[in-house]
C-alpha cells in the first residue's frame, strides 16, 4: 500500500527535522508541515534505520 506523503515530501520534513535549531521542537516543524508529531517520529526512526545509524529493518 502506498504512503499517505509523496517520498519528497517525507524526505523534506525529514531534513528539516534533522537539521533543526536550537529550541525549535519536532512538534513545531510538524504543526508547520501539517503531519502528527508521532508520524514524524516514525519518519524520523526509519530515516536513521535506513541510513544505518540505528539498528532495525530496512523497508529496501
Amino acid at each position: 500500500m502506498a504512503g499517505r506523503y509523496p517520498k519528497e515530501f517525507k524526505e523534506d520534513v525529514i531534513r528539516v527535522a534533522r537539521d533543526r535549531g536550537p529550541g525549535e521542537t519536532l512538534e513545531q516543524i510538524a504543526h508547520d508541515f501539517g503531519v502528527h508529531p508521532v508520524t514524524l517520529s516514525k519518519w524520523l526512526k526509519q530515516a536513521d534505520i535506513e541510513d544505518g545509524v540505528r539498528p532495525g529493518m530496512t523497508k529496501g
